[in-house]
């Protein structure tokens, strides 16, 4: 049988058959099962040896086995299943990489194994969307957590649904879902509800959610700061945000259109700073120039269209003759009266941009 086996090894097994010994040839049994240099009766006689090491009554000679046969997709069938369904010593490391066993084999693992081999499923690099579903309905919160941080994993947007609906409050399944590359938007929009303001901000800067979504969180986040942001941490938080959806092409113009509108000036500014691609002190500078001039120049540096400088022309002026008063509701009657002047005196915004003024507008309290 080649050199699986020697003599020596042989005699040494005579002499010493403890664990330890098993152990050591059982690795090289294994490490030479399925060569292509076997003879038929040389391959049946290793299978026959697998599987008697596969039922060796030392878990550390079961171990040994699996290890050295993880990787081989030759193991038999019967051998794999024995291996899987063992110990999670014995199993963990075989459940993790084997190609042998099949998606109804690892649906069965989820269903009826413990804990660590629902993550050792979890974590396989083809976790098909079958064995995602079994996870996603059946395994604990771990293992689900573990599905959800494997970027290989093919796991279907119903899955997605059913692990947060499973564990509404978990940290450990929710954030691995912000940093997958693809997020369906129905996913995305549940995880709003659910994740840190800091992983709502990840949600925008990483996924392709629907314009009005990204506006609300990001005057969402930002009403929670402070608004007096130079020098201060709301300020480095709100550069790393802008960098973030420069860097994922989501910096976009009608963003800008409706955050000020909504009277977030600090996120116009870096905005428009990054854009423009000077430092946001300057760009302050340019934007509240009395002459107008500056906002004009800045806006063209930032290469927006040309047909929205009026509209944030307009925002912009009610921003700076509309100082909160202190009272109440002051924010949302600044809001009001900014979103009903750039619908009356400006027609060239996107229909969409227009129906989302529209809805704010609807929800905002009646000015008192």
């Amino acid at each position: 049988m080649t050199d699986t086996l020697t003599q020596q090894d042989v005699q040494r097994l005579l002499r010493d058959p403890s664990p330890v010994t098993r152990a050591e040839l059982a690795g090289k049994v294994a490490s030479q099962f399925g060569t292509e240099g076997l003879s038929e009766s040389e391959r049946g006689l290793a299978e026959d040896i697998v599987r008697l090491m596969a039922r060796d009554v030392a878990s550390r000679v079961r171990a040994a086995l699996a290890d050295s046969l993880k990787a081989n997709p030759a193991v038999p069938r019967d051998v794999a299943l024995i291996l899987a369904r063992d110990v999670e010593e014995v199993s963990l490391p075989f459940i993790e990489v084997s190609s042998v066993l099949t998606d109804a084999d690892l649906v069965e693992i989820v269903r009826n194994g413990s804990l660590h081999k629902q993550v050792a499923v979890a974590k396989r690099p083809d976790v098909s969307e079958t064995v995602a579903d079994a996870i996603a309905d059946h395994a604990e919160e771990q293992a689900v957590a573990t599905l959800m941080a494997n970027a290989a994993a093919a796991i279907p947007e119903q899955a997605m649904g059913r692990a947060l609906e499973r564990f509404p409050g978990s940290a450990a399944v929710a954030e691995p879902l912000v940093e997958r590359a693809r997020l369906p938007v129905t996913v995305a929009e549940r995880l709003v509800t659910l994740v840190s303001e800091h992983l709502r901000q990840r949600l925008v800067a990483r996924h392709e959610l629907p314009a009005d979504l990204a506006a609300d969180i990001v005057l969402q986040t930002r009403e929670r700061a402070t608004y007096g942001l130079v020098g201060g941490a709301g300020e480095s938080e709100l550069e790393r945000l802008v960098h973030q959806l420069k860097e994922g092409r989501r910096l976009t113009p009608s963003l800008l259109v409706r955050a000020l509108c909504l009277g977030d000036l600090p996120f116009f500014e870096v905005a428009l700073a990054h854009l423009a691609d000077i430092p946001v002190v300057n760009a302050r500078l340019l934007i509240h120039d009395a002459g107008k001039l500056g906002l004009k120049s800045l806006f063209e540096r930032a290469s927006l269209p040309s047909q929205l400088y009026p509209a944030m022309r307009i925002a912009l002026d009610v921003a700076r003759e509309t100082e909160l008063d202190g009272g109440e509701r002051d924010l949302e009657r600044h809001r009001r009266r900014s979103i009903e002047r750039i619908l009356t005196q400006f027609e060239e915004l996107a229909t969409d941009d227009i129906d989302y003024l529209l809805r704010k507008l609807s929800d905002l309290s009646p000015a008192t």
